[in-house]
């Protein structure tokens, strides 16, 4: 329907390419990204050392490495994790 056949080799990769394949890569880097983000409230909720400065570098850095996944999708992180970090960072360090 795409356009693609499935026995297409891509150029530098080797592997066929088509739209099952790009689904899962897709797939991959959207479970990357979820583990990446629980790792990072995981710690923040559960350092009893970490800096209200330390926590928001890791939120920042979490950010910068989403948007490098996923270059076009700021408005989705917007919607779907920072409401949540903002919510911990609240919670966690008491903040207005």
């Amino acid at each position: 329907m795409n356009g693609v056949e499935p026995n297409q080799q891509s150029g530098d990769s080797g592997k066929s390419s088509g739209s099952v394949t790009e689904k899962q890569e897709e797939a991959r880097k959207i479970r990357r990204l979820q583990l990446m983000i629980s790792m990072v409230m995981s710690v923040i909720s559960q350092d009893p050392n970490l800096t209200v400065e330390e926590a928001s570098e890791l939120v920042a850095g979490a950010k910068r490495a989403a948007l490098a996944m996923f270059p076009d999708k700021e408005f989705a992180y917007d919607i779907l994790y920072k409401p949540r970090l903002q919510r911990l960072m609240k919670e966690r360090f008491r903040l207005q």
